[in-house]
C-alpha cells in the first residue's frame, strides 16, 4: 500500500465533504470551483499554514505534532475510526514500525476454537482485517453456509470476496450495498494500520481489478470500525433473519476479532436461528441453495 497516495486521497475526501455553511464559514453565494472546503478554509480552521497543509495533503506528513492532527480532526469532522485511520497514515515509517500491529496469523488457537464450538445457538467466527475467516463454529457455517462452499479448497473464505465475487451474495443479504460499503471500510481501516500486508495488497488488487463496485467504494476513503449494531440476512434455508452482532477484539491474538450474532428473544428471527441450528446438526446438502432446491 501507498501510504503517502492514501493520506492524500484521504484528506482531499474528508475535505471536499464539509460544505463552509457547516464549517460555520461566511459564504459569498457565488459559484465555487471546489467541492466542500478550500484548502486554505480548512487550514484556518485547522490554525495551519495554506503551505503547511498542502504539504500534508501531499502526503508530506513527517515531524506532523498530534495537535496538528488533533485540530485536523476536529475542523474536518472524523468520527473515533477516521481519526484513527488518519494517525495511522501520517505517522512516518519508523514510528509505524514500532506502534502498527502485524497482519493476524492465519490461524486460530484451540482455545479459542473450543471457545466457538461452546456457543451451539450462536453463529461466531473468528476473522481477521482481510475479513478472512480463521475460524467458526457450525452454526455460523450454517448462516454462510454458501460462503464456505463456494471456497476453494487451497483458499480461505474471505467476506469480502464473497461480497462482491459471489452472485449468491445478494441473495443472502438483502441490504447488499450496505455490506459492500461496510466490507471495503473495514479493508480501507485495515489498509490503514497495515499497509504492508501482502496479502491485503493482493485481495485489494483482485477486488480492483473484477469488481467495479469495489473499485469505486475504495476510492472513497471512508473507514470504519465494526464493533456492534445488526444485519439482515436472507437465508435460502431459513428465510429473513434480523440479527445483532458484537465485534470482540481478541487481545490475546493481535488482529483477530471474535464476531457473534444473537436474535431479538422470542422474536421470528430466534425462531429461524432456533430451526437452522437443527438443520446444521443433521445432515443436509452441501449448500443452503442445494437444500432449498431439493425441497
Amino acid at each position: 500500500m501507498d501510504t503517502r497516495k492514501d493520506l492524500r486521497e484521504f484528506l482531499a475526501t474528508r475535505r471536499a465533504r464539509i460544505t463552509p455553511q457547516q464549517a460555520g464559514l461566511p459564504t459569498s453565494g457565488g459559484h465555487r470551483r471546489v467541492k466542500g472546503l478550500r484548502r486554505e478554509e480548512l487550514a484556518m480552521l485547522a490554525g495551519v499554514s495554506v503551505e503547511y497543509y498542502t504539504r500534508l495533503e501531499r502526503g508530506h506528513a513527517a515531524g506532523v505534532s498530534d495537535s496538528v492532527l488533533e485540530a485536523l480532526v476536529r475542523a474536518l469532522r472524523l468520527d473515533e475510526a477516521e481519526r484513527a485511520h488518519l494517525y495511522d497514515l501520517a505517522r512516518t515509517p519508523e514510528a509505524a514500525a514500532r506502534t502498527r500491529r502485524r497482519p493476524a496469523r492465519g490461524r486460530v488457537r484451540p482455545g479459542v476454537q473450543r471457545l466457538l464450538d461452546a456457543m451451539p445457538d450462536v453463529p461466531a467466527f473468528v476473522q481477521n482485517g482481510r475479513l478472512d475467516v480463521l475460524a467458526a463454529n457450525a452454526l455460523a457455517r450454517a448462516l454462510y453456509a454458501d460462503l464456505f462452499a463456494g471456497t476453494a479448497a487451497d483458499r480461505v473464505p474471505n467476506h469480502a470476496r464473497f461480497t462482491f465475487l459471489d452472485p449468491r451474495a445478494t441473495d443472502l443479504y438483502p441490504d447488499w450495498d450496505r455490506a459492500a460499503a461496510d466490507s471495503v471500510s473495514l479493508l480501507r481501516a485495515e489498509a490503514g494500520r497495515t499497509p504492508g500486508d501482502r496479502e491485503l495488497s493482493g485481495l485489494v488488487g483482485e477486488l480492483s481489478t473484477r469488481s467495479r463496485r469495489f473499485s469505486a467504494l475504495w476510492a472513497t476513503h471512508d473507514v470504519r470500525w465494526h464493533t456492534t449494531g445488526t444485519k439482515r440476512f436472507h437465508h435460502a434455508v431459513v428465510g429473513d433473519l434480523v440479527l445483532a452482532y458484537e465485534g470482540l477484539e481478541l487481545t490475546g491474538d493481535p488482529g483477530q476479532t471474535l464476531i457473534t450474532f444473537t436474535a431479538e428473544p422470542g422474536s421470528p428471527s430466534q425462531q429461524a436461528l432456533t430451526f437452522l441450528a437443527s438443520w446444521a446438526g443433521s445432515p443436509h446438502p452441501t449448500t443452503a441453495r442445494d437444500a432449498t432446491d431439493a425441497q
